[in-house]
């Protein structure tokens, strides 16, 4: 009787257990077609990745797994929303997007209004790439966190960094027509003026995103203009095409890029780039310590691939600890339990500001130089060149000032 009892109660333990187990299932709506679909399949097995990891080490606790499943948007905010919907039918209650803030913007307001209108089915935005200020400051929300610095956060990095050095007298700026590239532009220009004021802004263009297949009259532009250097937040094939056409028209200035990391890239800066294509971000896997490598070496082991987008790792990181520490997979709690949350992310110790949502971190300047297997161990695309790391900007030196007024649930 007793050994019946204590089986019973085994399989109790044991069905309590699994029924209590948390399968975390993330959408990423981001392009898998089109002209920007190999930096969306790289962020997306980049995630994979990630999340297997975090599985098989469980980081969200004993039995809880995350999954994360892509849904292609083709770089458009009409078929992201049409993706959003299937994702919320399937019962999906958190999604991550960043490839386009104008896509975010868009993604953004209709979690808004779906979170408003079905109380007990709210939806979590975890963004790892749309960067536009804007949805951490007029257009903030609860349901929304940003795990890349924004782009004035970036822009304020990288004038620091521009600004000591005399030899840049002359500035182009160039970029996607929409809302991030005319962020970047803004910045770039308001920045600039206040601790360069003598630098000149040799022109400041914008185009249209993923439309452009021959960049030589930007190029040609950029040369007639006499600028040493350019700023450009363009990313994917847009910024490959850029690059292209100022290698083909042997442009001598030097670029200052935020996502001269971006699959297509470093093949299209090959030698020609060295020690000329710059870029500010928030990783870069020739970091002073190689925080990362291990991750580095298994997603090339893996898919033959580089892996470059940190903010996937911060993502799945901060999303396991929160679910391990409240036991629950619930947005809601989820949300709250991310508010103010610090995690040792592969950049170094991150903060996810409850004011607004958008986390603190460090940031890196790096210059693409030929790899030596040492302090430049890891290539990109099988070029032989990679980054070389010149400078770690602390966190509070690129912080930048609020105007989020979050409305919570139950306030």
């Amino acid at each position: 009787m007793k050994r019946s009892t204590l089986a019973v109660a085994a399989s109790l333990a044991l069905f309590s257990a699994a029924a209590s187990a948390e399968h975390v299932k993330i959408a990423f709506i981001d392009p898998l077609s089109g002209p920007f679909a190999p930096v969306g399949q790289n962020q997306l097995k980049s995630f994979q990745l990630i999340a297997d990891m975090a599985s098989k080490g469980k980081w969200a606790g004993e039995g809880n797994t995350i999954e994360v499943v892509g849904f292609d948007n083709k770089a458009s905010p009409q078929e992201s929303l049409t993706q959003l919907k299937t994702v919320i039918d399937q019962g999906y209650r958190y999604i991550t997007q960043g490839n386009g803030s104008g896509v975010g913007l868009a993604l953004l307001d209709a979690i808004n209004k779906h979170n408003e209108r079905n109380p007990g089915k709210e939806i979590v935005y975890l963004n790892y790439a749309a960067v536009d200020p804007d949805m951490t400051n007029a257009k903030c929300s609860f349901w929304h966190f940003r795990f890349d610095a924004n782009s004035d956060m970036k822009m304020e990095a990288l004038t620091s960094y521009m600004a000591p050095d005399k030899n840049i007298k002359s500035v182009y700026i160039i970029g996607q027509d929409y809302a991030f590239g005319r962020a970047v532009s803004r910045a770039a220009k308001e920045y600039l003026a206040r601790k360069r004021p003598d630098v000149k802004i040799a022109g400041d263009d914008l185009h249209p995103i993923g439309q452009v297949k021959d960049f030589s009259p930007y190029i040609a532009k950029i040369k007639a203009s006499g600028a040493d250097s350019v700023i450009t937040g363009n990313w994917g094939a847009d910024l490959a095409l850029l690059i292209r056409a100022a290698k083909d028209a042997d442009l001598k200035a030097n670029f200052y890029t935020y996502y001269g990391i971006t699959t297509g890239v470093p093949s299209a800066m090959g030698a020609a780039g060295a020690e000329r294509t710059k870029i500010i971000g928030n990783w870069m896997a020739n970091n002073e310590t190689f925080n990362g490598k291990d991750v580095v070496e298994a997603f090339k082991a893996k898919y033959n691939d580089d892996y470059y987008a940190a903010q996937t790792h911060a993502i799945i990181l901060m999303l396991s600890q929160a679910v391990k520490t409240i036991k629950t997979a619930d947005p809601v709690k989820v949300a709250f339990a991310l508010e103010g949350m610090k995690a040792p992310a592969l950049n170094g110790q991150v903060m996810m500001q409850k004011s607004d949502h958008q986390l603190q971190q460090n940031l890196y300047i790096g210059t693409w130089t030929k790899t030596n297997g040492k302090d430049i161990k890891y290539d990109q695309e099988n070029t032989g060149y990679g980054w070389r790391m010149d400078k770690k900007i602390d966190a509070y030196v690129a912080g930048q000032p609020t105007s989020c007024q979050m409305k919570r649930p139950g306030a």
